[in-house]
C-alpha cells in the first residue's frame, strides 16, 4: 500500500493541468502570440499555460485578464489577441499587456 500511494500521487499531479482546464469548459484564457512561445508550457501568472505556436490557453487565474495578459507577455512574446471567459481584451488593455 505504501508503494501504491507516490504512484497515485504522480498520477494525480499528471492529470492536474486537464482538470483546471476541464474538458467540457475549455479554457478560460486563450492568447494569440506574435511570435510562436518559447516552450509548449509555461508557468505565467500563477496558471499553467499549454502553447502550440503561436497559441496559448489556460484554466482560470485569481488575477484580473490584464495582468494575465501582461504576465503571460513577459513570459512569452508579445499577445497580439487575448480572450478570458469568451470576451476579448479591449484594445487599450492589449496595450498595456504589452508594454
Amino acid at each position: 500500500m505504501i508503494r501504491v500511494l507516490p504512484a497515485l500521487m504522480v498520477a494525480a499531479l499528471a492529470a492536474a493541468p486537464a482538470l483546471a482546464i476541464g474538458k467540457d469548459s475549455g479554457p478560460y484564457y486563450r492568447a494569440e502570440l506574435a511570435q510562436p512561445a518559447p516552450k509548449s508550457q509555461v508557468i505565467a501568472g500563477g496558471v499553467l499555460w499549454m502553447c502550440e505556436g503561436t497559441a496559448c490557453f489556460a484554466g482560470k487565474g485569481t488575477g484580473r485578464p490584464e495582468v494575465m495578459c501582461k504576465r503571460l507577455a513577459r513570459e512569452t512574446a508579445t499577445v497580439v489577441r487575448f480572450n478570458y471567459a469568451g470576451e476579448e481584451l479591449a484594445a487599450e488593455d492589449l496595450a498595456r499587456c504589452n508594454g
